[in-house]
């Protein structure tokens, strides 16, 4: 690939990447504050300003295996009536975003499609802008699948403890702090890849068509 591909590459990924992460970690934050914790509003995370929310080497990793995260929103589950239940909801609301986000996107590629193309001109707009949203699909199923993973400290880990009985979540919530190496283990064996990859192309599929 020549430098000008990729900047392209980057142009068109880049804009749909920071809006999907940056929607992830607000949904996050918001569902987290409508059941009473104020943590992520306090901390300035109730925003769609993505330089508050991305992570760097998360970033790097979108870049180098297309599979990417953003700093996790602050919570508070003490503030929650019912904190099990609450963090199950919370960590449910940003792959819940992302979900929503892939199937408006995929919604506005089949609009973009059906738009008469009157000129070299149009055709000039409605190419980048169609990749733009169908880039936006991919990388929206792509964070919402990853993330719900059982794996600390993806959101899907949150999900599993708030699902099991109270002992063995305790127990299982043992597991965070190794998480992260956990993860990084996987990722460098293909593990995460070869698990995930299925479901991502089955949704892109689907939505697509």
């Amino acid at each position: 690939m020549d430098i000008k591909q990729a900047i392209l590459n980057f142009l068109i990924l880049a804009p749909p990447f920071l809006f999907a992460l940056t929607l992830h970690e607000l949904a996050h934050g918001w569902v987290a504050w409508q059941l009473g914790d104020p943590t992520a509003k306090n901390a300035g995370r109730l925003t769609m300003n993505p330089v508050k929310h991305i992570d760097p080497l998360g970033a790097l990793a979108f870049v180098i295996m297309k599979i990417g995260w953003a700093k996790p929103v602050p919570v508070d589950p003490s503030y929650f009536r019912n904190p099990r239940k609450g963090m199950l909801l919370v960590a449910l609301a940003g792959p819940g975003a992302n979900l929503l986000t892939a199937i408006a996107s995929a919604l506005i590629v089949k609009l973009l499609i059906l738009l008469p193309v009157a000129s070299e001109f149009t055709f000039s707009l409605l190419k980048p802008a169609v990749n733009m949203a169908a880039a936006s699909v991919y990388i929206n199923v792509m964070l919402a699948v990853f993330n719900i993973l059982p794996i600390p400290p993806l959101d899907g880990s949150k999900v599993l403890m708030g699902l099991l009985p109270p002992n063995a979540a305790r127990s299982y919530e043992q597991l965070e702090p190794y998480g992260f190496i956990l993860l990084l283990i996987l990722f460098y064996f293909g593990v995460i890849g070869t698990v995930i990859m299925p479901f991502i192309h089955f949704g892109n599929q689907l939505l697509l068509g």
